[in-house]
């Protein structure tokens, strides 16, 4: 057996917001607003009120790899038999024209699911070929090392 995480990478995702206390009386319940007037200042992944990542346009890289690149990868409490875990990441490419619909190289969240090299790795793997067959891990992002700073008990 073998675990795999495959997912898209490449499109800026949305991954956390600028809020500020609200001074409205209608929602008395939610203290918070989102802070509009926020805006770069130098951060290039601030726009607006909205901090950006890599990811699929809706799954930052972190949330769909970190299970993979650490969580289940050696022998942890989450993955105890220390079974082989494969990262496989596949980078946005837009399609060229209109004409090629959504795109045969997508790495964005549902479009994936016609991705062309996608679709070629759930096939083999169907097929019984192995993770080290298919080339081990294809990353693209910075998984790893956004991983390793994650101090978590496995």
């Amino acid at each position: 057996m073998e675990i795999y995480c495959l997912y898209g990478v490449g499109i800026p995702t949305e991954r956390s917001y600028v809020y500020k206390l609200s001074l409205s009386n209608r929602c008395k319940s939610i203290p918070f607003q989102i802070d509009s007037s926020a805006d770069e200042s130098g951060d290039s992944c601030l726009k607006r009120e909205v901090y950006f990542v890599d990811g699929d346009e809706s799954v930052p890289v972190l949330s769909a790899g970190f299970m993979c690149a650490k969580g289940w990868r050696g022998r942890t409490r989450f993955n105890p038999s220390g079974i082989a875990t494969y990262i496989r990441e596949f980078r946005h490419k837009p399609p060229a024209s209109f004409l090629e619909g959504r795109g045969l190289e997508s790495g964005a969240h549902v479009d994936i699911m016609g991705n062309g090299a996608l679709i070629e790795d759930v096939l083999r793997v169907a097929a019984g070929a192995t993770g080290a067959e298919l080339g081990g891990d294809k990353i693209y992002s910075d998984i790893v090392r956004m991983s390793e700073r994650i101090n978590i008990r496995l």
